[in-house]
């Protein structure tokens, strides 16, 4: 599997260094976060919620700080489905690396319960139409991968009117983790683009390439133990490796500078 990834990343390399220099400036201090959906439960049928956007705020401007997450999976979610530590994932995306402020939800209007085998339309108060507001106030690292879980309280979330109506008011209790941490290093000399990869035992877990200053972040790694292969783009230098490097959540390893020889 390492060698597959090698030559994929030879062959990236081959067709556009240029492009991969922009690219990966491009990438310079994010984070990833993955937002999962959970349930407590509720004494229903069935709970279907209509999601539409998941936003995040890094600015602290309430009014015109917000943007989508990338690759939001919309749709229609049973909640009563989401129990027992069975969670799903809504969103995986980068994001700007600092402070992330709030998290907002956005629903559409086909949102319903099941009582009785009838289902009823959930209505949703104009208040909360733009989405709900979750406040984080919680800071990420460059690197890191973060998970946070939207922990839909249903009994709270649903309310029964005097007219017989249903109201969805949602209750979320929001928790992030850092599920995962980061590699950090220079490679030398830097004259030359190298493909450096993280490996745990014959598996290839994650790679990339060194940027204009020699330099590399490999990131999203899963804590544990790994060893970190180098192969030069100059075919005069040999490939070289550093073993038992340690990465935990929430932090990146750095690693000295590796130096290539012929």
């Amino acid at each position: 599997m390492r060698k597959t990834f090698f030559y994929a990343l030879i062959l990236i390399s081959s067709i556009s260094i240029g492009t991969l220099a922009c690219l990966k400036d491009s990438t310079k201090n994010k984070a990833r976060l993955q937002v999962y959906l959970t349930d407590s439960p509720g004494d229903y049928e069935a709970v279907n919620i209509d999601v539409k956007d998941v936003m995040i705020n890094v600015t602290g401007d309430t009014v015109n700080g917000w943007q989508s997450l990338f690759g939001v999976h919309s749709g229609t979610y049973d909640l009563l489905k989401l129990v027992n530590d069975d969670d799903t994932l809504l969103a995986d995306a980068e994001i700007p690396s600092g402070r992330l402020h709030q998290i907002r939800l956005v629903l559409g209007t086909e949102n319903f319960v099941k009582i009785n085998g009838q289902m009823i339309k959930l209505e949703t108060p104009s208040a909360q139409q733009s989405g709900l507001k979750l406040n984080m106030q919680q800071d990420v690292v460059d690197g890191v991968l973060y998970k946070i879980v939207l922990d839909f309280d249903v009994a709270k979330s649903i309310v029964k009117t005097g007219n017989a109506k249903y109201l969805l008011k949602p209750t979320i209790r929001t928790l992030l983790e850092a599920i995962g941490g980061s590699i950090k290093g220079v490679v030398m000399p830097n004259s030359f683009q190298s493909a450096v990869y993280a490996v745990q035992g014959t598996d290839t877990i994650a790679g990339t390439f060194t940027g204009s200053n020699g330099g590399y972040l490999i990131k999203a790694l899963a804590a544990g133990t790994y060893s970190v292969h180098y192969h030069p783009g100059d075919n005069t230098y040999m490939d070289s490796v550093r073993n038992g490097i340690s990465v935990t959540d929430g932090h990146t390893t750095l690693i000295d500078t590796t130096v290539l020889h012929h």
